[in-house]
This record gives structure tokens, C-alpha cells and sequence, in this order.
């Protein structure tokens, strides 16, 4: 309990570095018919400035795992992009396929944001991400390597599905462990869509009973995670190779050590 206790604190001064990236987005996404894939790993700087970009869009994607020393899909990006560097982005709506982080993040907003322009805010990312190297840092660099008594260890049959937002510090404790154990998931982003969304459940600046916004993205997702008051909880992990559904990070993070780890 208590030792996931600091790995929550470490995930939410992670998440502080990013200076409010992650965290809200459009309501109402431009989703593609055929799902968009992420080959990196939770711990790379670059790789979090795609996810932050995907959280404003607030588009579901599939990610495939590649921490250093992972055997699965590492060899997939080698031989789709001929190199290994990370992140790697496949669009099958398109048959784009793109290394580099601002490649990517310019192609997301051209294809799938609202004015087909990239944001100044994002357009001017530094060459290095020293911020989010940071905060993979005060995050305990998890998310980066293998759990090396997995290795070699086959893939569930079925992708998992979590539902949460980059700058979630529950849910990048989720995403750190999805990535050592190499267990490819599809992510619904539930971006916060306006301010009355902004804090946690208990503590949301808007008092008094939630209401999500009409029509958006997170009315459509409550009835996905069966709450019977309206509100959205994350992380919320459904592994349909098992048939469990489950909420707070502690009994996710156990669940898939006991099902998936050692």
C-alpha cells in the first residue's frame, strides 16, 4: 500500500512537468475508422509528447509496447520502418508510417484536429524533451526497460483496454506496467472537455453533481464503466481474455502482475 502510494506521488509530480499537457481535449474527436497504432514505451520523453498531443485530440489508439530489452514488437518496428528508434506511428487510414516525435505530432493535427494547423504551443517543441526527461526521472524511469522474467513470453490473444488520459498520474502507473510486462492495449482517451471536469472526482472545482457535457465524449463512455452516478473514474482496465473489469490503479497493477508477470 504504502510503497504505491509513492509510486502515485512520483506519477503526479511526473505529471506536473508536463505544465498541463495531457490532461483536457476536444470533446468531440475526429476517431478514424481503421484504430491508429503507437509503437514506443511509457518512459520515453518523445513518446510523451505524442501521447499528449493524441490526449488533446483525444483520440483511441493501440499501442504496442517497446521497452529496452523487449522482444515482441521492437522487431515489428525494424522491419516496417527499418530502424529502431521510438516513437513509431502506422496509420492504416492513410498507410502513413512515421518516425519522430514532431513528425508525428504535425501529422496528428493536420489529419485529425480541428483546423488542420499545429498548435504554436506544440509547433515549437524543443529539439531535446529535457522537461520529460524529467519527469521520467521523478517517475523512477518506469516504463523504460523489460521485466526481464517475462522475456519471450506470448502476447494475450485479445488487446487490453484502458481508459484514462496521459496526464493522469493513476493511469501512467497502469500504462508503466502495461509496458514491462510488453502487453499491447488499446488506449481510450477520456480527455477533461472543460473545466467543470478539471480535479478528481471529490475534489472537481465544479461542486455540487457532475454533468458531462452533452453529447461529448465522456457521457458516451459512462455507460461503458457502468457507473450508476454520472461520472467518469480512471484508469478503468477491461482484459477481455479473462472477462475482468476493474477500477484504482492498485488492483489493476496487481491484477496484471498476477495474470501477466512472473
Amino acid at each position: 500500500m504504502v510503497h504505491h502510494q509513492i509510486k502515485v506521488v512520483q506519477a503526479l509530480l511526473s505529471s506536473l512537468t508536463a505544465g498541463g499537457r495531457g490532461v483536457s481535449g476536444t470533446a468531440f474527436p475526429n476517431q478514424p475508422e481503421k484504430a491508429l497504432k503507437l509503437y514506443e514505451f511509457e518512459g520515453s520523453p518523445f513518446c510523451r509528447r505524442v501521447r499528449e498531443v493524441l490526449t488533446l485530440l483525444n483520440l483511441d489508439y493501440e499501442v504496442y509496447p517497446c521497452p529496452k530489452g523487449g522482444t515482441k514488437y521492437r522487431k515489428i518496428v525494424k522491419e516496417q520502418g527499418g530502424k529502431l528508434q521510438f516513437p513509431f506511428f502506422v496509420d492504416e487510414n492513410t498507410g502513413e508510417k512515421l518516425y519522430e516525435s514532431k513528425a508525428i505530432v504535425n501529422y496528428l493535427f493536420k489529419h485529425y484536429g480541428k483546423t488542420g494547423k499545429t498548435p504554436e504551443k506544440y509547433s515549437k517543441y524543443p529539439k531535446y524533451p529535457r522537461v520529460a526527461l524529467v519527469g521520467t526521472i521523478i517517475n523512477g524511469a518506469r516504463g523504460v526497460w523489460i521485466d526481464k522474467k517475462i522475456i519471450n513470453r506470448e502476447a494475450p490473444e485479445q488487446l487490453l483496454e484502458l481508459w484514462g488520459f496521459e496526464g493522469s498520474p493513476y493511469s501512467r502507473i497502469i500504462r508503466g506496467v502495461l509496458t514491462e510486462l510488453e502487453l499491447p492495449f488499446k488506449l481510450h482517451n477520456v480527455a477533461k472537455e472543460r473545466w467543470q471536469d478539471m480535479g478528481p472526482a471529490v475534489l472537481r472545482l465544479k461542486p455540487g453533481k457532475y454533468e458531462p457535457l452533452k453529447g461529448g465524449k465522456r457521457e458516451k463512455t459512462i455507460p461503458i464503466m457502468g457507473r450508476k452516478k454520472k461520472d467518469i473514474q480512471v484508469p478503468y482496465l477491461i482484459d477481455p481474455n479473462t472477462g475482468t473489469h476493474l477500477f484504482e490503479s492498485e488492483a489493476i497493477v496487481k491484477y496484471l502482475q498476477k495474470q501477466y508477470g512472473a
